[in-house]
């Protein structure tokens, strides 16, 4: 089996108005909304999709179970979105009044900071280097 591309990410979410209101921000819209499932199907002009699932229990300590408790689950920790610059994410997050949780640091061969989405769901925003000569 060769896998081609990551296809979407699925994002569980409690709060629908909230979540969509913050991914519009980054340019995603909503082109789908299931008639028998919560599930919402937002995508930007890039291609990228993500399924946003409208059945969590809201979270009013704003903690990630997999990356803010003690003991480490496994699961997936975040995911990662390319910018063409970072420190014009970084003014744009400002401007918005998103906190970063981190960052902005180089990490590997690109530079990267993260954020929370309002159900604490960490997103990377990372822009590649060009290669060191």
């Amino acid at each position: 089996m060769r896998l081609e591309r990551v296809h979407h990410i699925g994002i569980r979410v409690s709060e629908e108005a909230a979540a969509v209101a913050f991914y519009e921000r980054f340019g995603f819209r909503t082109v789908y909304r299931d008639a028998h499932d919560p599930v919402l199907v937002l995508v930007n002009d890039t291609g990228v999709e993500l399924n946003l699932v409208v059945n969590a229990v809201p979270n009013p300590e704003a903690k990630n179970p997999l990356m803010d408790a003690p003991v480490k689950l496994t699961g997936y920790t975040h995911i990662a979105l390319e910018v063409e610059s970072i420190e014009a994410a970084q003014a744009e997050l400002m401007a918005w009044g998103i906190p970063i949780t981190e960052g902005p640091r180089r990490l590997g061969a690109g530079m990267s900071l993260f954020i929370r989405d309002p159900d604490a769901n960490v997103l990377e925003l990372r822009q590649n280097l060009p290669p060191s000569s």
